[in-house]
Order: C-alpha cells, then structure tokens, then sequence
C-alpha cells in the first residue's frame, strides 16, 4: 500500500443545504468531506452530484458503518462496495471510527464504543488489516468521543489509538472535539492525550460544537466552541501541517457561516506553523 502524504488544507463536508453551492460557484475550500455510505450505488443522482463534486475538489471519503471493532469481522459486500465508490472517485484518502455499529444480525446506526482492553485491540487490528487489504489502500481511523467506560479498560484510549496504528500501519484522522468531549466527561487530561498519540500518523483533523453540559455531548449542532479552538491550536503546534475540516451535521447554517469558522482554523494554524518555525 503507498503511504498518504501530508496535505494541508482546509475543508468542509458536503451536505444538501450546500450542493448548489459547491456545484453552481466557486467555494474557497481545498477539500470536501462526504458521508461514504451515501454514495454507495450503482448510479443516480447522488453518486453524478459527487461526481461532479469530485471534478471541482478533492474528495475525502469518510464512513460511520464500517464496524471496526465488530467482534463479527467486516462485511464483504460493504467492503466491496466501498472500493468500487474509492476507485471511481478516487478520493483523497478513506476514514472511519474507532467503535462498533452492527452485531451479526442488526445494524445499530450508533458509533458505540469499544472496551479498552488486548482483546478487543486484537480484533480492530485484524479487521483493519482486512479493511486497508481489500481496499488496496491505508485508511484513516478517527477516535471517539466518549460517555461510559468498562470496567475491564486495561488502558487508556490513546495507548490502544498509539498499539492500533503501530500494528497496523492505519493513519488517525484526530477529532479535536471528541477529545475535548472525552477528556470532560471521563476526567483525563486533553494534553496527555494528545502527548499520547502517535503524532506523525495524524493526516486530518475535525472541529466541531458540542452541547454543553455535566456530560457533553459531541452533537456537530452548533459552533466550535473556545475550549475547542484552544485545543485545535495546542494540536497543531505539535502536528505541523495536516488538514483541517469543520464538521456541521445539524442545524446546519448558511455556507458563509461555515467559511467563516473555517477561515478561522486556517488562522489559527498559519500563525501557529509561523510561530514555530520562528
């Protein structure tokens, strides 16, 4: 498999509310970002609009039902039907979430998560290796956000991110937000976590809003929040150079709005790239 190189660009995902938009004009931004679910058919008018989407950016495919941590194995057919959208898009890269979403009968539609332990970590690494074998290509794997643990937990969650990526050779795509999430409701340091992290296996980042709360909850609803954007550039002085998407899911705004929020990651990480290399 050929290694995915550093790309450092500023993206947003494509939603409905936005296809005129990117499809009719000229959106400033060096990426998109599409649900891979949504476009895996045959034909129709979804797969021609990304398509056509594809001829104006590139595309990152990123997927919410692979089931990594699927104690079943992975799907064949999802499997086969994802490299046939990857090889007639050719997207930038792939990604998918560090959980579970389908026992061997049903489909939950939830990114449920995994407990922490050699066990389970044996499991996501041979069905990443199956995955990246059947794709031809690496992917991307984004951690979560978190409200329970287990008891049986035998370490934390970037330890297991740090073994997974070492085994495997699967690149991270880092949700700032889930980890502000995390480390909130579970009471563990957002710096240790990214101190934690195989950092120079990191390709892409997403920012997002949350409710707040006693337990936050990741809701991709609302603005990134301060704490967030503190976070983003904590990360980014570590990382250097990598791509930056801000993710809206619901109550989603005018696309202004979001060029906005995203020419704000863009200063951010320019004067933070500027400032180290001062």
């Amino acid at each position: 498999m050929t290694d995915i190189a550093p790309f450092a660009g500023f993206g947003l995902g494509l939603r409905r509310r936005h296809y005129a938009d990117f499809l009719e004009g000229t959106v400033p931004v060096d990426f998109v970002e599409v649900i891979s679910e949504n476009y895996m058919v045959d034909g129709g008018k979804p797969l021609r609009l990304l398509e056509e989407a594809r001829a104006r950016h590139p595309v990152i495919l990123h997927g919410v039902s692979m089931s990594i941590g699927s104690a079943h194995g992975l799907d064949a057919d999802y499997l086969a039907r994802l490299k046939a959208l990857a090889d007639r898009i050719e997207p930038l890269w792939m990604s998918d979430h560090l959980c579970w979403t389908r026992s061997s009968a049903h489909n939950t539609h939830d990114l449920l998560p995994l407990p922490l332990t050699a066990e389970a970590l044996d499991v996501v690494c041979d069905n990443i290796e199956r995955a990246q074998d059947a794709l031809g290509r690496p992917m991307l794997f984004e951690n979560p956000s978190s409200y329970l643990t287990f008891p049986e937990d035998e370490m934390a969650e970037w330890e297991f991110i740090a073994a997974m990526a070492q085994r495997t050779g699967c690149y991270l795509l880092l949700d700032v937000n889930n980890v502000y999430v995390s480390a909130h409701n579970h009471g563990f340091s957002a710096h240790d976590y990214l101190d934690g992290l195989p950092l120079d296996r990191v390709r892409q980042i997403h920012l997002a809003g949350h409710q707040p709360g006693d337990i936050i909850v990741d809701t991709h609803d609302r603005a990134v929040s301060d704490g967030v954007w503190a976070l983003y550039a904590e990360a980014m002085r570590r990382l250097g150079p990598v791509a930056t998407m801000i993710e809206r899911d619901d109550k989603i705004p005018p696309l202004p709005n979001l060029l906005d929020e995203l020419a704000r990651a863009r200063d951010f990480a320019t004067q933070t790239w500027e400032a180290v290399a001062a």
